[in-house]
């Protein structure tokens, strides 16, 4: 039985994503739990350090998952209305949804990112993100690429939707690559 797992950039990857981050953390508490409960029916001092390094060497798997699961855990998946209203738009333009980028000062929940020739446009939902900053940061890592660093971070809906409506198709451009990199750039920064 094939299981249809969602890639970054697809509509509803944030839960998905979240459940298979629970799952390993789990399983890796319940892994490091057995150690250091079988250390307790050795009798030899080097079966027990044996357990007690197995157990410390789980935690790093289990803490490079839990860390990026507790920093988006607020972050659901958005509505599905919102999704409903921009899938018309997909054979337009290149869409990327539930993407969470970070950066130092800031996390940027994205419910959409249009990828467009013209620019990135995305929808941040977080109503407290400095928009200057974030857009800093974008075009910044979008110029250390070698792409055109013309990121734009909206926070209110219908501006973004305004947006939207009005860019033209991505066909009528000359597509030289970028669009594709810039695509692929984004869900490489983002949780």
């Amino acid at each position: 039985m094939k299981r249809n797992k969602l890639d970054k950039g697809q509509y509803g990857y944030r839960s998905s994503n979240r459940k298979m981050q629970v799952a390993i953390v789990a399983v890796c508490a319940v892994a490091i739990l057995l150690q250091l409960a079988a250390r307790n029916f050795t009798t030899t001092d080097g079966a027990r350090n044996i357990l007690t390094v197995m157990a410390i060497l789980t935690v790093l798997p289990m803490a490079n998952m839990a860390s990026p699961m507790l920093a988006g855990w607020k972050y659901k998946d958005s509505p599905k209305e919102l999704y409903e209203r921009i899938q018309k738009h997909e054979s337009d333009f290149c869409i990327l949804y539930d993407l969470i980028i970070t950066s130092k000062e800031s996390i940027m929940p994205m419910a959409a990112v249009i990828v467009h020739p013209t620019g990135i446009y995305g929808y941040c939902t977080a109503q407290k993100i400095d928009v200057k900053k974030a857009e800093r940061f974008l075009n910044d890592m979008l110029e250390s690429h070698r792409l055109d660093g013309n990121a734009k971070v909206i926070k209110d809906e219908k501006t973004w939707f305004t947006r939207l409506e009005n860019l033209k198709p991505a066909s009528e451009y000359e597509d030289d690559g970028s669009v594709q990199t810039a695509a692929g750039l984004l869900k490489s920064i983002s949780m």
